[in-house]
């Protein structure tokens, strides 16, 4: 038979199996850098790295104003209380 003559000899299975195992390293360090560039993409929010930044008083009062819980003259009023406290003057579009 002809095919008993060209058989693989000792190299030949140590360079298929090594060939193996890093065919499949390969495959699974590539899924575990797939995994982690999509769930750092598409991540909840929650990190730590980048906190939530909370709204100035003169945000909320801005966003009191916009919705209608207080009118023109009380928004004046309030916020040139909150500039005399905290000492900051509004800046233009703010409020």
């Amino acid at each position: 038979m002809f095919w008993y003559v060209h058989d693989v000899g000792g190299w030949g299975w140590f360079a298929m199996s090594a060939g193996m195992i890093f065919f499949w390293a390969a495959i699974i360090a590539l899924g575990v850098l797939l995994y982690r560039a999509l769930a750092r993409s598409g991540g909840s929010g929650n990190r730590t790295d980048n906190p939530p930044l909370e709204p100035t008083p003169e945000q909320i009062l801005a966003e009191r104003f916009a919705r209608g819980d207080i009118d023109e003259d009380e928004y004046h009023r309030r916020l040139a209380v909150l500039v005399k406290t905290t000492g900051d003057v509004p800046r233009p579009g703010r409020h």
